[in-house]
């Protein structure tokens, strides 16, 4: 019997600090003429709402998304200078504005109104949002230092549920509503409503990986429930891992901030998962890797060569 499947597990943990939404995002862009990963964690709790800004062995940041009761403590536009850890004469500037910020749900991340920018010699070298003249009349910056739409290269999000998950991805260009469904002891992808693939037998098929269709886009599909399997995840801290890629994949991003804390936690209440915190710590997510051309693992460095046309979205479906 599959834990995750028929029994009535207790909550992951009844703490505030229990994320709400856990979203990471990695984009390639360059600083410094170097090509670099820039990781951004949108984490919301009960009590907080938060974004890390991460690029390694460069610069690490959080910022506070939690807007006050208070007028005086409300959000507002930010900008903070910040010196590269890896070239120390150099220094870019990070804008920042949520103050008007719209969410989908309960998301961590936000949909609209918003912008995150990074500028590094009078030019705009990451952009995220859709408030860009906005941020070009903070900066004083021309019109015609604009910078490319960032490339996105992987997304992971910890999802929680207790039979059914669902989030909303991306794949080329084209938003599609993903959902996970275990019951009955066979597991179900839906994609837009609709039944993309059935695995039966879960117990004995609890890792695997088949082809399916999104949008027309053929994306290869892996999933990992030995967590479930065994019983690792009854007492609510087990997770099962899902992996949907384009192409050759995307880089799985360096965990960091709070989503670093959930898997040392998670490891800390339930001593029989043997994991680490490396989100390449499912043989599932390495079977991924191999499989794609020039498969690439956590980006631990922001000097690494990353391919281009590939993309992965990465899903850790706790049960609460």
């Amino acid at each position: 019997m599959i834990p995750s499947c028929f029994s009535n597990p207790n909550n992951l943990t009844n703490s505030s600090e229990m994320p709400q939404s856990l979203i990471t995002c990695i984009y390639q862009t360059q600083l410094c003429n170097t090509p670099i990963y820039l990781t951004l964690t949108w984490s919301k709790t009960l009590f907080s709402h938060s974004l890390t800004i991460h690029a390694a062995d460069s610069f690490s940041i959080t910022l506070s998304l939690y807007p006050s009761t208070f007028t005086f403590f409300r959000n507002r536009p930010g900008s903070k200078s910040i010196s590269l850890s890896r070239h120390q004469h150099h220094r870019v500037k990070l804008y920042w504005d949520f103050t008007q910020a719209e969410f989908t749900k309960n998301s961590a991340e936000p949909v609209s109104c918003f912008y995150i920018a990074i500028v590094s010699n009078s030019r705009i070298k990451f952009f995220l949002g859709d408030l860009r003249e906005d941020v070009l009349r903070r900066s004083g910056l021309p019109q015609m230092h604009q910078s490319a739409d960032p490339t996105l290269l992987s997304r992971r999000e910890h999802v929680f549920g207790r039979r059914n998950y669902t989030t909303t991805a991306q794949f080329l260009g084209s938003k599609h509503e993903i959902g996970i469904e275990c019951a009955g002891g066979a597991l179900k992808v839906k994609v837009d409503g609709e039944m993309g693939l059935v695995v039966k037998r879960l117990a004995w098929k609890f890792r695997g990986n088949e082809r399916i269709m999104v949008g027309g886009v053929d994306i290869d599909f892996y999933w990992d429930v030995f967590n479930w399997v065994t019983g690792s995840g009854r007492d609510g801290n087990g997770y099962g891992v899902f992996v949907f890629q384009v192409g050759d994949g995307g880089v799985w991003p360096e965990m960091v901030g709070p989503e670093k804390r959930l898997m040392r936690k998670s490891m800390s209440l339930s001593p029989a998962m043997s994991l680490s915190p490396s989100p390449s710590c499912s043989s599932v997510l390495q079977w991924a890797e191999d499989s794609s051309d020039g498969g690439r693992s956590s980006c631990s460095s922001s000097t690494r060569s990353c391919g281009s046309g590939g993309f992965s979205l990465l899903l850790y479906a706790w049960t609460v």
